[in-house]
């Protein structure tokens, strides 16, 4: 996608080197105000480095980011202020409540003392969980965990929403319980969102563009829509994938990611 005078990410020419290997290169995209792009591509395409350099959690080996406005590189501290970061892994606690793993995060965000409350109420009800707010959270279905770490990363009011395989691990019910709150983020918060997924239905679902990654470079972006009509009349998003990744790419991922996914998966079911 060409870049644009306003968008709240914006890559250019970033890459990422560890030793020989390039992970990430030169990647030139932009993300206009309140859509959802969707990284795709097989484990190892450079999807998660792509994340971790916009989170800030990994530094560009050459190129530039911003996000909501601030150089990753530059103005680290800022971009963390203005994002909000759903990990694969878990990262609520199963042995406090919905209420209590929400304030400690309305701490750690720096939401002021005053407005912790309010603020933690109004994400319980908009994620669905105002009923469960009490409720220890190793007793919530998977679903809920889900939703309940999306709103860990919304009391801050983030600009912009990283999410990396959102749904993994969930039954389709919960899946598209999760699609319809990340959409309400999208059209009612105008939040920016940039998430990862493998499930193409997900992603012809929710993105608003799709970026195909291979082999840390971009080899098609587009909506959905466009690029299943570049592809044929009658493609599905599954052989787009295909067709700019070859089918001979094993998506599966190593060892460790098996066990990552199916660990996962085991929490939140």
């Amino acid at each position: 996608m060409p870049l644009t005078a306003t968008a709240a990410v914006r890559m250019e020419g970033l890459t990422r080197r560890f030793g020989t290997l390039v992970a990430v290169d030169h990647l030139t995209l932009s993300v206009p105000p309140g859509s959802i792009l969707g990284l795709l591509g097989p484990n190892g395409a450079g999807k998660s480095t792509t994340i971790k350099m916009l989170t800030t959690l990994l530094p560009p080996t050459s190129g530039s980011a911003e996000v909501a406005g601030f150089d990753v590189t530059r103005r680290p501290r800022e971009v963390r202020r203005r994002i909000g970061y759903v990990p694969q892994v878990l990262s609520a606690d199963g042995a406090l409540t919905g209420y209590e793993n929400l304030l400690i995060f309305a701490k750690i965000y720096g939401v002021p003392a005053s407005e912790r409350r309010r603020r933690i109420e109004e994400a319980l009800a908009f994620m669905g969980l105002a009923e469960a707010g009490g409720t220890l959270v190793r007793n919530y279905s998977g679903g809920m965990i889900r939703r309940l770490e999306i709103a860990q990363s919304m009391l801050h009011r983030p600009a912009v929403l990283f999410l990396d395989e959102p749904t993994v691990g969930l039954d389709p019910v919960a899946r598209r319980a999760v699609w319809e709150h990340v959409r309400e983020l999208r059209d009612r918060l105008g939040t920016t969102i940039v998430m990862t997924t493998h499930y193409m239905e997900e992603a012809d679902e929710l993105c608003d563009v799709v970026a195909i990654m291979h082999l840390g470079k971009v080899a098609a972006v587009g909506t959905p829509g466009e690029l299943k009509a570049a592809v044929g009349p009658q493609a599905t998003l599954d052989e787009v994938f295909v067709h700019y990744t070859g089918s001979s790419i094993e998506t599966g991922g190593t060892f460790r990611d098996a066990v990552r996914t199916r660990r996962t998966a085991r929490r939140l079911g």
